[in-house]
């Protein structure tokens, strides 16, 4: 059956090919066996037509008694018995010519017998019915030629109109069939040659080409679908190509802010702009909590109302912050995310490692500057203490007041000048191991718990992030004067320890419940007061002392956070 459907066309044309063939070879033939036929109908109708004169003339030679009667006779019987009479026998010829030619046949015989008997009267009694008939004969072969030729144009008409007919069908049917659904093709072809393979081409018949374009409309949707997702696989990989470049240069990004001298709150905060700068992300925040309860916040873009998404950040098990983030559709990537949380755990373990190595060159500077003093001044002012002593041993009970007078001061300036030394000496050598300013803190006071009986009371909400090491040394030193003072001077029962931050300012107190003193008296005022105000510049900020005599002491220490 499908080979039926597939064969259509081509039989069909095929067929009308081989009708169009039989029909020009029928009329060529019935034309030219008409032809055959006619060729003839002349030569009879002549040779029938000379009968009747010669029957006039063999009437005239018995008349006369003419000697060439038989001679005429014989050429009679000659033209009546010709080939040309004799082919009227054959089958094309119809039937009544040839009972006429029989008939004529025999009434010559009749006749002939008459001429031979010489009986005239007889002869001229017969010979007007027998040119009669022989005037019939003639007609019919003069009707029956006619008809022929009246046939023969029959035929070639009627084969001619079929032929037409056939040829016009063929046309029409090729033009339906072939042509339109070719020139359907050929517009799909264009249309496919200019990428545009969204195509149908309406040919619903079950031939050749009704199969062709039903294929050529599946090939076109397969084709428009390949290229699809031939489109959708170069812009997925596209995608992927441009997610992994911004991923490698926002990985880049932060791991250049590692690459810094000095890692500090501000490169935290650029690492987590790159961060929300991922496709999705809306919103993120570090949080470094330290081991005081306080912690250091950085928050970068917009929060939303969405939740929140946490990755802990940790280096070999140990908890550096938490990474907080935002976002919505699309999802970000979650392995870049997580590589990012492992840079931002590397840069706070830097950070304090950072801080750390910068404290103790700054603890090994000053050791060895304390060395030095001890090495140097120190030895010269116990040297000239010791003479001093010699002096004074030497010197006579006659020496006048003044005399007393100068060397007692001399004594006593010396004194002073080798206490402040040896406080200096004690500052210098301060060694602080921790970077974490609380833990630095801790560590600081309980070297000085062992050398007081007074209560420590500590609230410290600084985190440690916020400090460089300078600035944290500077800030560990005058602590730690400030306490010594209110030990050794104040008799006090009770220190208090305020640091706090109060956005880009750090705040710094330390109170005592001692004997207090005045400040305006300058005898006090050049121990360690001098060397905290000289460490508060080195700060950029502000040391105010309150203290009033029995009503303790307070030092109030106030700088801005510095990024270098």
């Amino acid at each position: 059956m499908q080979q039926q459907k597939v064969n259509s066309v081509t039989t069909t044309i095929g067929r009308s090919m081989v009708a169009i063939l039989f029909l020009v070879s029928a009329t060529s033939s019935l034309a030219l066996c008409m032809l055959v036929s006619s060729l003839n109908d002349a030569a009879a109708i002549n040779t029938a037509g000379s009968l009747r004169m010669q029957s006039y003339r063999l009437a005239f030679d018995i008349e006369t008694q003419s000697p060439r009667l038989n001679l005429h006779t014989l050429e009679f019987e000659q033209s009546l018995t010709s080939p040309t009479m004799q082919a009227l026998h054959h089958w094309y010829v119809p039937q009544k010519i040839q009972d006429h030619y029989t008939e004529l046949l025999l009434t010559w015989q009749a006749v002939r017998s008459q001429l031979d008997q010489m009986d005239k009267n007889g002869y001229l009694t017969q010979v007007a019915p027998f040119v009669e008939r022989i005037d019939q004969f003639v007609f019919e072969l003069q009707q029956s030629s006619e008809n022929k030729l009246y046939l023969l144009a029959l035929i070639s008409a009627v084969g001619l109109l079929l032929i037409l007919m056939v040829v016009l069908f063929t046309i029409q049917f090729t033009q339906r069939k072939i042509v339109v659904p070719l020139n359907q093709l050929m517009a799909g072809c264009k249309q496919i040659k200019q990428h545009q393979f969204a195509l149908t081409i309406n040919n619903k018949s079950d031939n050749e080409l009704g199969i062709l374009a039903r294929t050529f409309t599946q090939m076109a949707v397969d084709l428009d679908n390949f290229y699809s997702d031939l489109e959708q696989s170069v812009s997925e990989k596209t995608h992927r190509l441009r997610h992994a470049n911004e991923s490698l240069k926002v990985l880049y990004n932060c791991s250049q802010q590692l690459s810094v001298s000095r890692l500090t709150h501000q490169h935290f905060q650029h690492m987590l702009e790159t961060l929300i700068a991922i496709d999705g992300l809306t919103a993120a925040k570090l949080i470094i909590e330290e081991s005081n309860d306080t912690t250091t916040k950085i928050t970068v873009g917009e929060y939303q109302s969405t939740a929140w998404h946490q990755q802990p950040l940790l280096i070999d098990g140990e908890m550096m912050g938490q990474l907080w983030w935002q976002y919505q559709l699309p999802c970000p990537d979650l392995a870049l995310i997580e590589n990012i949380a492992n840079i931002l755990s590397r840069g706070i373990y830097y950070n304090r490692t950072q801080k750390q190595t910068e404290q103790l060159l700054l603890m090994e500077e000053r050791a060895t500057i304390a060395r030095e003093l001890h090495d140097s001044l120190a030895q010269s002012l116990s040297y000239l203490k010791i003479q001093l002593t010699i002096l004074k041993r030497q010197l006579n009970t006659n020496t006048n007041d003044n005399q007393q007078q100068t060397v007692q001061v001399i004594d006593e300036e010396l004194s002073n000048a080798y206490t402040q030394l040896r406080e200096l000496l004690s500052t210098f050598r301060l060694t602080i191991k921790e970077a974490n300013f609380s833990e630095a803190l801790n560590q600081l006071l309980t070297s000085l718990q062992d050398q007081t009986s007074a209560q420590f009371q500590v609230d410290n909400q600084l985190p440690s992030m916020a400090l460089i090491a300078h600035n944290q040394v500077h800030l560990l030193q005058i602590i730690r004067e400030a306490v010594l003072n209110a030990i050794k001077h104040a008799d006090a029962s009770h220190i208090k320890i305020a640091c706090h931050q109060q956005q880009n300012v750090i705040n710094v107190e330390i109170a005592d419940d001692g004997i207090g003193f005045d400040p305006s008296n300058s005898k006090l005022n050049h121990y360690g007061l001098n060397i905290m105000q000289e460490r508060a510049s080195r700060l950029k900020g502000e040391l105010i002392i309150h203290s009033q005599i029995g009503l303790g002491c307070q030092v109030k220490l106030q700088f801005a956070l510095s990024e270098g």
